[in-house]
Formats: structure tokens, sequence, C-alpha cells
């Protein structure tokens, strides 16, 4: 061998060239891909597998013979760096609604190199919520166009539940269940996130067999895409959930959890009984069987209030990790840190480098150390490992939303702060995705950037990515009304994620919100959104085809709509106070006509129609009585989510509402409109001597739930988004 070769193989830097024209290595395949098979000959990518800082992931993008040259040390980092040459480079931003362009014959190559590198080699994703409110009916299709988002993003750690309902089942199985006892434990496809967080079990199912094998072999090619993209997966580890009957059953010492807003948990297996670790062994065995070993399990014991009577907690933890590390002994624990979760007892005996702690509220609750925070902890995770992660979204309510501000001054002080020496990362934990793109993309940013920045630059060079080099003042000033309004929520903001939709609500008066542990006040002026909405409608022609601008558009406009519905209602409350009949008639009408001309707004995009989602769940079904069971599933979880009893006594009702055409005109309109009938008739005399009885929303909610939507669901003709948000304009916001 060479002499100076065998030295570059021992002591330097190894480096591959490739181009888009094969297709053998994975950044190959991606770039083809997300540019829709344009980047063949424009952009060359090298693999630096050791480099003079081997602690930091990192990129550089140059131009090699006209052509440019993306390097970095993994193909993640060459993904990643794509994507910034993409957004600051070249104007082009993939998106959720935009997951992949074709490229300009002539690509613009960068005035000078640009290098970005990161020491925050943790970079998570997702929430076992966002399973079921956004991601329960995905196809291969749609996972593989969030894998390739989730490598430009820089994620290296998401979590990956689907098909983990198959582990359990085939480790039931094994332990003498029926697959009808195991149907009874198992929740439906919707409601997955919460059977694995402990929360319920079996609402929703039973499940086919033909689910379970459509998702095992769905996981497989989800696992197999990450791990070719240098993308670990989170997998769900044993933390001591079984079933509720398993006590009776097979003799288990178990404890019972209590319940979930009205849901009876499964049981906890206490650590201290002879079957735990047995147990633990056969989860074990069953999920490596399927999908392989992990480097992370994902556990959190007692989500959300849990009962931990008589469990010692400590004991309870080292069983946990005990188990897991027999599994693989190089597993690391990842654990929420939500609520009274992770509780010291159960972590400080563990040792530093086997924990991982998501701070999932980092942008208004943070724990990590923050004095102003209502969930302060002095001394943040003590000695174990934490991800700085933003929350954003609840339920997959739409709604534009975030604390720009405060994410990047929060990420930041965190790093500067004593308890941010055992800071490794940042994460997304949002319950729903595909919204509010400018928030996710300001935070997987921030582990590229050494140096504190400011918002409002940033979000110039944003907008440029979002529309494209040739930015017009009028979209820039609509931003900036964005940006210090829905985009700067106070910490003390009383709700969860966006400013809720009244619209959306179970009619009444002088309503806060729309969810029980959501808000509807305006922190802000409607006024600001309906400015927003009036400047991207006065150059909105110069835009028109520009996919992510058209998305916006409908978002900007549908924001400024149901602000002023908010105020609207109001204003009808009063009248109604008031017995103002008159004002009270008008009033509602025009509210109602807001609802239609919503719907009609929304109609124009598929990501706002509810077509979508529930078409997306009766696609998966292989017969018509399995498409109907994950219709209901899908309509199910955005309205009532329980039985009368968890939809009402226990606050779930509505969590999940989605402002879509689809449901607003055939189920929120309806509410409304038979709300407001009845008190119209009180003010106008018409009731005689007895009240009418109240109004069974629950039991309008649940026949819309039951019954088959897609014949008149959707037909919604794709309408000129521009022109049909003019009108919308014109007619709810203009009009007085």
């Amino acid at each position: 061998m060479n002499m100076r070769l065998l030295l570059l193989l021992l002591f330097g830097s190894v480096v591959m060239y490739t181009s888009c024209q094969s297709t053998s290595a994975p950044i190959d395949s991606l770039a083809a891909r997300v540019t829709e098979n344009t980047s063949k000959d424009q952009i060359l990518f090298r693999l630096v597998t050791d480099e003079a800082d081997p602690a930091k992931d990192y990129f550089e993008i140059d131009f090699k013979d006209g052509k440019v040259l993306i390097t970095g040390n993994s193909d993640l980092s060459l993904a990643t760096g794509l994507n910034w040459y993409l957004k600051y480079v070249a104007g082009i931003h993939l998106s959720w609604n935009n997951p992949s362009q074709k490229l300009p014959e002539v690509l613009p190559l960068p005035q000078k190199k640009i290098r970005q590198a990161t020491a925050m080699k943790n970079r998570y994703y997702l929430n076992y919520c966002t399973y079921s409110y956004s991601m329960a009916f995905w196809d291969w299709e749609r996972w593989e166009k969030e894998i390739d988002w989730m490598a430009m993003h820089g994620i290296n750690m998401p979590l990956s539940i689907t098909g983990m309902e198959v582990v359990w089942y085939n480790l039931l199985k094994r332990i003498g269940y029926t697959t009808e006892e195991i149907n009874e434990f198992i929740s439906g496809p919707a409601f997955m996130a919460w059977w694995q967080m402990n929360n319920l079990e079996g609402w929703g199912g039973p499940n086919p067999d033909s689910w379970y094998r459509q998702q095992e072999a769905l996981q497989k090619k989800i696992i197999a895409r990450m791990r070719e993209l240098g993308i670990e997966p989170v997998f769900p580890g044993y933390a001591g959930m079984v079933p509720r009957n398993i006590g009776e059953k097979l003799g288990y010492q178990i404890a019972d959890p209590g319940k979930w807003c009205g849901f009876p948990r499964p049981a906890f297996l206490s650590t201290e009984d002879e079957h735990f670790d047995s147990f633990a062994a056969m989860y074990y065995e069953e999920l490596e069987k399927l999908y392989g070993k992990a480097k992370y399990y994902s556990m959190d014991p007692f989500h959300e209030g849990g009962n931990t009577e008589g469990v010692d907690l400590a004991k309870a933890g080292t069983s946990i990790m005990g188990a897991m590390k027999k599994a693989n002994p190089e597993a690391v624990w990842v654990m929420q840190a939500w609520q009274a979760n992770p509780r010291e007892a159960m972590v400080n005996t563990l040792d530093s480098s086997d924990l991982l702690v998501l701070d999932l509220y980092s942008e208004k609750l943070p724990q990590w150390g923050d004095p102003e925070s209502m969930w302060y902890r002095e001394k943040g995770f003590g000695k174990h490992d934490w991800l700085y992660c933003m929350l954003l979204n609840f339920g997959g309510n739409v709604g534009l939303h975030g604390r720009m501000e405060q994410l990047v001054n929060g990420y930041y002080n965190a790093c500067a702060h004593v308890n941010g020496k055992t800071l490794r990362g940042v994460g997304a934990t949002p319950e729903g995705i595909e919204n509010n793109p400018v928030m996710f993309e300001l935070l997987y940013e921030l582990p590229w950037r050494e140096e504190r920045f400011s918002p409002d630059e940033w979000l110039q060079a944003y907008l440029k990515a979002r529309y494209g080099n040739d930015l017009s003042p009028e979209v820039a000033e609509a931003w900036r009304a964005l940006e210090h309004t829905v985009y700067n929520a106070p910490k003390n903001y009383q709700g969860e994620g966006t400013v809720e939709s009244l619209l959306c609500a179970r009619p009444g008066f002088h309503l806060d919100r729309t969810s029980t542990w959501g808000y509807a006040k305006l922190f802000y002026s409607p006024d600001s959104t309906a400015k927003a909405a009036r400047l991207l409608l006065s150059v909105a022609d110069q835009y028109k085809g520009n996919n992510n601008f058209e998305y916006d558009l409908v978002d900007v406009v549908r924001q400024s709509l149901a602000d002023k519905g908010n105020v609207l209602l109001e204003e009808i409350s009063q009248s109604y106070d008031r017995k103002d009949k008159d004002s009270f008639g008008k009033q509602t009408q025009q509210f109602l006509e807001l609802i239609l001309a919503q719907d009609s707004l929304l109609s124009t995009r598929k990501e706002f129609s509810a077509s979508s989602w529930l078409n997306a769940a009766r696609s998966l079904g292989t017969t018509e009585e399995e498409k109907k069971l994950y219709e209901w599933n899908a309509s199910a979880l955005i309205t009532v989510w329980g039985d009368s009893i968890a939809a009402n006594q226990g606050g779930l009702h509505d969590y999940s509402h989605r402002e879509w055409s689809g449901i607003l005109k055939d189920l929120y309109y309806q509410r409304w409109k038979t709300f407001f009938e009845q008190k119209q008739r009180e003010l106008d005399g018409k009731l005689g001597e007895s009240a009418e009885e109240p109004i069974n929303f629950y039991g309008m909610e649940k026949a819309w739930a039951e019954k088959n939507k897609t014949a008149d669901s959707s037909d919604h003709k794709l309408q000129n988004v521009i022109e049909t948000a003019k009108s919308v304009y014109r007619t709810a916001i203009e009009a007085k």
C-alpha cells in the first residue's frame, strides 16, 4: 500500500465525493426526492468521516467547478447542509405544505463558504400525542416525506412508536391471552398514543388483524430509512404497564394507577413482583424480534398524575432501568419532564449517563432551572442530561402561535446557566404538527447557531427562503405584525397552545375557551391579524402559484376570521344579556355566515380540509367495515374524543377541535345554529311557559362522528386560492 495513502487513512480526513448522478448514497437519494430529480449534476456532496473536531457535527456550503458543494461529517449533516443551502442561497423552503420542489436550471452559488457546526449532538422530535393527533393514518408515501424533513432539519432521535401494538400483541399471545382479550387492551388506531402512555386501554378498538400486519410492515420501512440516514429511532421501553385484568387472569401483583380523564388506566406491574423482570425481558425480546435494538427507549411511568401510592419509586426506577440495560447495555432512558415527572425519587439513584430528560415545554414552562418559570426546579434535572424542547401545539388545533423571542432567548439563557452544563441539544415535542412551520425552522436552527441572534433579522432571512429572494415590503410588514402578536405569546397566557377559535366551540355565552385546558381570549388586537391578511392580499397576485405563499395566505386570513369570531361572540353575549333581540338576530346571522366563509376559505387547501384527514383514515382499511372503524376513530378524536363521561366530565370534548373545512360547515355551524335559534325563540317570547330542554351537544357530536362523511365532505372543489381569500376577507372582515 502507498505510504501516503496509509497515513491518510490512519490520521487524516477520509473524503468521499458524490454527485447526484448516483443513487447509491443515502444523501443522493434524499436530494433527488426533495428536488424532484433536478439535483443531478448540480449539487456535489463530500462526506468527511474524520475531522479536526470530532465532537461536533458540521456542514459547509461552497462551490466547485460551477456546482454547489456541500461537505459534512455524516449523511445527516449533509442533509442539514442541503436544507441550509436551499433556504439561504437558493431561496427555496421545503416544509410540510411544500415537501419537494424543482430546482432552477442554474443554481445560485454561495458568495462565500458557509460553515455551521454544533456541539449539541442530540436533536429530538415528536411526542406520543403527535402519533395520534397528526400521524395516526399515515402511509409510507407520507412517512417518506417526513423522514426526509427530519434529516434536513438535523433531527437524529425521533420518537418511533408505529407498530408497537404488534409487540404487545405477540407478547400477550405468548403468555396466554386470546385475540379478543388482546383487543380489549390495545386501543384503536387514533388512540394509540394514550394507550402507550398508560392512560387508557381498549378505546377505539377492536383492531382487525390486517391493522397489525400493516403497521408492522410500515414500521420496518420507517426505521430502515431512518437508520440509512443516520437517524436513531427512540422506541417505547417497558415501564410496568400491564392489562388491568392480568392480576385476576395470571395472578400478577399490580397497582391501580386510577383514572385519566374518565378512562380507567392500565395497571402497573409492581417492580417487586416476581414477574416484572421476566415480563420486561419478554417485552424487549418481542420488540427486538420485530424492529431490532434501540439506542434510546422512552418511558414515562405515572404520566399525568398516575397514582404512585404504594410504589417504591427509587426501586421502580432502578428496576425499569435494569430491565432496559439487560436488553441493551448501551441504551439510554428518555423521559419527558411534564408536570411531576421526572420524580426525583425515581431518577436520583440512576447513573448520569443513563437518562436523557426532555424539558417538554421549555418555551413556556421550563423546568431546567429558569427562576421565572411556574414549574421552576432550582437544580433542573441534577446530574442528568437534558434537551431544550418546544411543545407549541396541543391537540393538533389550528392557529398561528408561537413564542419566537422567548424560544431564542430561553435557549441561550439555558446554555449560559449553571444547569446548562448538561444541556445536550434541542427537541420539538408538539402534540400536533403540520402547522406554524416558522417555529420549527427557528427551533432546529438554534443548535447550529453558536451566538445569540435577533429573531427580527432571522425572520427576514426566513421570509426570503419561504417566498423567494425577491421579497415585497408588504410581505415583510405583514410578518412584522404577526411576529409581535401571535408569535409573541406571553409566558403567562392562560391557555395551552394557540388562541382557540370559538367558531369551533360548544355554544354558549361569554365563552373564554373552546377546549377545557385552552383559552380563547386574545392577547393582541384582532386588527393586527386583519392587517397582516390585508397586506398579504394586496400583493397576492405577485405570488400566484407560490405554494408557500398561498398556504400562508389562507392561514393568515383564517386567523383573522377566527379572531373576528371571538370578538363577535362577546358582542352577541352582551346583546343577549340586554335582551336586545334585534341586535342578537343580526349578530348571530353574521357569526353563522362567518363560519361558512371560513369553511369556504379552508376548502381551497387540502391541509385545512377534514376530508384529507378522514380519507387518509379510510384508505388504510382493507374492507368497508375496517374503513368505517378507521373513519370513526378519526372523527371521534377531533370531536367527542371519548364516551360521554370522558367527553363531558373528563373534559376531553373538542380538545382536538380542528378549524377545517367540512367539520366547520357540517358540525360547528349546526351546533351554533341550533343554539342561536333556541335563544332567539327565548328572546322573541316563543318558548311558552316551559323552557326548552338543554341541547344535547354530545349527541350532535357523536352523530357526526358515527356517520359516513366521505361523500359529503370530500367533494370540496379546490377554488382559486387568492380570489377566494380576497372574497372572504371582503365579506367577513371589511364589511361592517
